[in-house]
């Protein structure tokens, strides 16, 4: 008797999830929609940040200071210690370095970027700041 309870409980059981399926369908709403991403796609507007463009030609030298006076300052760059540059001032630069000298100017070891153009020895550009003086 056990055993025909348990033949007819599956039987009724195996017959409850066939009549509960349905006939397969294609699944038009996910199709549609993905039909519809590939025609016109996203597109996100991305404003990036650009560094400051410098002027053709110009290049920008990482250095640390050897020497500086209102005149000239002489640099070794950071990359190669050995070598040494000495660049005098653009007239629109000259006003500043005077300022700079008169609170203490760049002291020996100050890490300094400036801007020249290669094969001239006048500094465009010089950006840093000096330590205070001993």
């Amino acid at each position: 008797m056990k055993k025909f309870s348990i033949i007819a409980s599956a039987f009724v059981l195996a017959a409850a999830v066939a009549i509960s399926s349905g006939a397969a369908r294609a699944q038009e709403g996910p199709v549609a929609a993905a039909e519809s991403a590939i025609e016109s796609p996203i597109v996100h507007v991305v404003h990036a940040v650009l560094p400051k463009k410098t002027p053709a030609g110009d290049y920008w030298l990482k250095a640390s200071v050897i020497h500086f006076d209102s005149r000239e300052i002489v640099v070794s760059e950071v990359n190669n210690e050995r070598m040494i540059h000495t660049f005098t001032y653009a007239s629109t630069l000259q006003s500043k370095m005077d300022t700079v000298e008169g609170k203490g100017g760049y002291q020996y070891g100050d890490q300094v970027r400036i801007l020249y153009q290669p094969g001239q020895t006048v500094a465009l550009e010089i950006h840093g700041k000096p330590s205070k003086p001993q």
